[in-house]
């Protein structure tokens, strides 16, 4: 813990609360989508409803343990008459920023099995894939976090180690998303659910990229109150486009499909003069 400006800890306090808010309407959002959803793809949309409500209850524990972490004691009076408030102090209770890694181990598996669900696959293929960028991602979070800790100039080397391991089952997603499931993007037969998809697939491997960014503040010098707020800010900002955007993808994919399915039932029910009679 860094003693921090009253700028600076208002930055992270609004950051938090922002971030807090877009897991919050997002849950709500896609929750109430759920009934124009087709059974089939309900599931898909149920983890990416799931995916932000548990990124909120985070969000909410990781709120309140920055407000505990630092007091204002009161304010100053300038000659000029004006009320200046003075920076804050730290309360001595530490900020456990360990909220974050256990919502990524959570959320970010469910955040690639969100979009195997809405893929032309097989339930072979659909359970074997999901396990296995299920498994890479939560070796990636495990890998990634005792580097999240070293925060000194001293020891920012081993910090290297730990992003170079974590790269690894990293890469290993990039290369399913893009390469190995490209074929089942290909076999989608509607050319908009196809590019919508391919979206899915691409803006959660960008999204991505700017985790290990922020993860690399540390390493190019930023130190101090600093390099917390903008491990933070990062963070939250990454939060939102991945989660928030992606499950908007997700839930515009499963709504298309849906529609899609229906229309072909009722094109497939007209063709038979004897339905229904």
């Amino acid at each position: 813990m860094y003693d921090m400006t009253d700028g600076q800890f208002q930055i992270v306090y609004d950051s938090l609360s922002f971030t807090l808010a877009c897991m919050m309407a997002s849950t709500i959002y896609f929750w109430t989508r759920l009934g124009s959803v087709s059974e089939k793809y309900k599931s898909a949309l149920s983890i990416t409803a799931l995916v932000t409500f548990i990124a909120a209850y985070h969000y909410f524990r990781i709120f309140n343990s920055w407000v505990d972490s630092y007091t204002y004691e009161g304010v100053q009076v300038p000659y000029d008459g004006g009320v200046y408030v003075q920076n804050p102090k730290l309360t001595g209770k530490p900020f456990n920023d360990a909220y974050r890694y256990m919502d990524w181990l959570l959320t970010v598996p469910l955040l690639l099995i969100e979009i195997i669900f809405v893929m032309k696959l097989s339930p072979a293929e659909t359970f074997n894939k999901a396990l296995q960028l299920g498994v890479a991602a939560a070796l990636m979070i495990i890998i990634g976090y005792p580097g999240e800790l070293v925060l000194d100039a001293e020891h920012i080397s081993t910090r290297w180690g730990f992003l170079i391991g974590g790269m690894i089952p990293f890469l290993y997603i990039v290369y399913t998303l893009v390469v190995n499931l490209a074929a089942a993007t290909e076999n989608e037969e509607d050319d908009d659910i196809r590019t919508m998809i391919y979206y899915a697939q691409y803006w959660t491997v960008v999204s991505w990229c700017t985790y290990p960014i922020v993860y690399m503040l540390p390493m190019f010098g930023l130190q101090g109150a600093g390099v917390v707020v903008g491990i933070q800010m990062g963070y939250c900002i990454s939060d939102i486009i991945s989660k928030c955007g992606v499950g908007l993808m997700i839930c515009n994919i499963t709504v298309r499909k849906s529609q899609a399915a229906k229309k072909g039932g009722l094109l497939n029910n007209s063709a038979n003069p004897g339905y229904g009679a």
